[in-house]
């Protein structure tokens, strides 16, 4: 039986290689109206939703944002394009206990939420009063339909081999 603190820091470790994949992985994006769309992000969503629970894929989605603003691979647009996704995608994991439930919290999280939360930001910073109120619904939709898929596809793999509750457990 493991306890509290070990259970607590092997979270913390496997938040940590989730967030450092999602910043590696951002290197994987496309420009798109200003925003750069990274699907690995979604990925890391959808995963630490359903393995880890909605403050964590917060706390990641946070972190690889910060990060990656940091190190000059995203914009200040990545973190309501991917925070709103993996807060609901770790509450619909958390409540409904279903991997497609999950990927589909997450883009809507990122698709609808994030993106407008985006407009309002670059409406704010860029003083761009020419945007449109859904100018990112498009790409965080494609961005994150791309990610959610994957993440899906991967994490049905893991449930076959039961490693979802293993790593859930810290059984490993």
């Amino acid at each position: 039986m493991t306890s509290n603190k070990q259970k607590t820091t092997y979270h913390l470790a496997l938040a940590g290689l989730l967030t450092t994949i999602a910043v590696v992985g951002s290197t994987l994006s496309v420009p798109v109206f200003g925003a750069k769309a990274a699907p690995v992000q979604h990925i890391i969503n959808v995963l630490a939703g359903v393995i880890l629970g909605p403050g964590y894929a917060v706390l990641i989605a946070f972190s690889a944002s910060l990060l990656r603003n940091l190190l000059g691979l995203g914009t200040i647009l990545a973190f309501p394009g991917s925070m709103f996704g993996a807060l609901l995608a770790g509450l619909l994991a958390k409540y409904k206990q279903n991997i497609y439930i999950s990927a589909l919290g997450e883009i809507i999280g990122t698709a609808i939420f994030g993106s407008l939360a985006a407009y309002y930001i670059a409406l704010i910073l860029f003083e761009n009063q020419h945007l449109s109120l859904f100018i990112y619904v498009v790409p965080f939709f494609l961005s994150t339909l791309i990610g959610s898929v994957i993440a899906i596809i991967f994490l049905k793999l893991l449930d076959k081999r039961g490693i979802i509750e293993q790593l859930k457990e810290k059984k490993m």
